[in-house]
């Protein structure tokens, strides 16, 4: 569970460049006049161009290699979300971008990368403060890498998303212009604030919505606001996940989508979960082990979420401080980042670990119980509540004003994660004030959503010859 030792030189140790000699340091001028000079070498217009090399890895055989590991009769319900449509198979297409990222200009310069950076890995959840705040909220890809990769991610996201709600091409590329502006021009911004006032800065739902343009998403979004506030694990969570029929209380099984494991002996399993749990307390700082002393851990069962999830170990386990005062965790099984075979290998020997600090790192406040564990098997693991106030956005409703203004607040979030650990000084300096840069992501988003919408139907092909076993959920 400790750091592995980092070579010399190493990828994650490039994360920082820092000056090589104590008390040397360069002035805000010179920084941006480093970032202004790799445009030489990657020149903005560059970053337009998609195009599929002849060495490009067959999509389906890299689908069918990301499903290595995972739980078996999952995997059918995987490509079944996949399948959905051209924006379901880019969410679970990640090991698929990341070599096609690979291939693609970069400034040099790293960040803390997302890994999986699509628009529906944003949303708003509470901090230990009890404040809402728009954010990443999901980091299981982190890694040290080219911030372009996550920009091209999330631009080429929304072109699908707006895509499958039915809006025009021109609306598509203007989501995708509204993003990739706000992150140049949020960058520039942070370019300009101390380093401790950018890692003290945060988006505040509450302020965000007066902005809303959009009147209908407004009001959307204030009433999920206040239902979230007003949801309460005792009398929303407990009752619809538990069910207290039997001598103590127990998760309820909703198979195929939560179900409890029966491979393993009572009390083997018994067994197994607590050590498990006790070596996760273990990265807990001592002030939150306290807090969570405070509960008992009283059942765990396997529950299957999101696209690209699907078939990894991933839990839900039930705490109890007394009977009236439950505490949900998720268990969500670290599997190396998709990243890993083109940015280097992460600097933490538990991928549990890895996407710990990624969280920390990247965003403006991370949950109270991230941790990290080792499953019997070597498995590992991290975990985090499973639902505080978390809101994700409904996408599929988003109409084209109500996606553009979406597009310029993911832009901002990124902006802002990757300003915490990179140098927002060199990247401003390397986008620049005009809209050379985002231009051209906005090309490369069109092209890459097309390769997306081919690689879907390579999939679709694959699933009526039989090839590939689907298991399509009823809505």
């Amino acid at each position: 569970m400790g750091k592995e030792k980092k070579s010399a030189g190493s990828e994650t140790e490039s994360l920082f460049e820092t000056s090589s000699s104590l008390g040397t340091f360069f002035t805000h001028d010179e920084f941006r006049q480093m970032g202004k000079a790799r445009r030489d070498s990657c020149p903005r217009e560059s970053h337009a161009v998609w195009q599929p090399s002849d060495q490009r890895p067959d999509p389906l055989k890299l689908l069918t290699e990301s499903s290595e590991g995972r739980v078996p009769h999952l995997i059918p319900i995987r490509y079944g979300r996949m399948l959905q449509s051209p924006f379901t198979f880019f969410r679970g297409a990640a090991m698929s971008m990341a070599a096609d990222l690979s291939t693609t200009p970069t400034s040099g310069m790293r960040v803390q990368a997302c890994g999986d950076c699509h628009l529906c890995n944003f949303g708003a959840f509470a901090t230990p403060e009890r404040r809402v705040i728009f954010d990443i909220n999901d980091l299981d890809e982190t890694l040290p890498a080219p911030w372009e990769w996550d920009v091209k991610r999330l631009a080429a996201s929304f072109v699908l998303a707006s895509r499958d709600n039915g809006h025009r091409e021109d609306d598509a590329r203007d989501a995708v212009l509204s993003c990739v502006r706000s992150y140049r021009e949020r960058m520039a911004e942070y370019s300009e604030m101390r380093t401790m006032d950018i890692w003290y800065a945060s988006i505040d739902v509450e302020k965000l919505i007066p902005k809303i343009q959009d009147k209908e998403a407004q009001k959307r979004v204030q009433a999920r606001l206040t239902k979230a506030r007003e949801r309460s694990v005792l009398e929303h969570d407990f009752p619809e996940l538990v069910t207290t029929a039997g001598m103590t209380p127990q998760i309820k099984d909703n198979p195929p989508l939560i179900y409890h494991q029966r491979e393993l002996g009572r009390d083997e399993f018994a067994e197994t979960v607590q050590n498990s749990f006790a070596a996760y307390r273990e990265t807990l700082p001592e002030h939150r082990r306290v807090l969570l002393d405070r509960f008992k851990l009283m059942d765990l069962a396997a529950k299957v979420v999101g696209v690209g999830s699907v078939g990894t170990i991933c839990g839900v386990l039930l705490m109890m401080a007394s009977d009236d005062d439950p505490l949900f965790l998720q268990l969500k099984q670290a599997r190396p980042s998709v990243l890993e075979p083109y940015a280097g290998r992460s600097a933490y020997a538990n991928h549990g670990e890895r996407i710990v600090v990624g969280h920390q790192l990247m965003q403006s406040a991370s949950d109270l119980f991230l941790g990290w564990t080792e499953g019997r098997l070597g498995r590992q693991f991290y975990f985090r509540q499973l639902k505080d106030m978390k809101i994700k956005p409904i996408v599929e409703v988003f109409t084209a004003s109500a996606m553009r203004q979406y597009g310029e607040l993911c832009g901002w979030v990124l902006a802002h994660a990757h300003a915490r650990s990179g140098e927002p000084i060199k990247i401003s300096g390397y986008l620049g004030k005009g809209d050379k840069f985002d231009k051209a992501i906005a090309e490369f988003a069109v092209a890459y959503a097309d390769q997306t919408e081919r690689d879907h139907a390579v999939l679709i092909k694959a699933v009526r010859a039989g090839e590939i076993e689907v298991f399509v959920e009823d809505v």
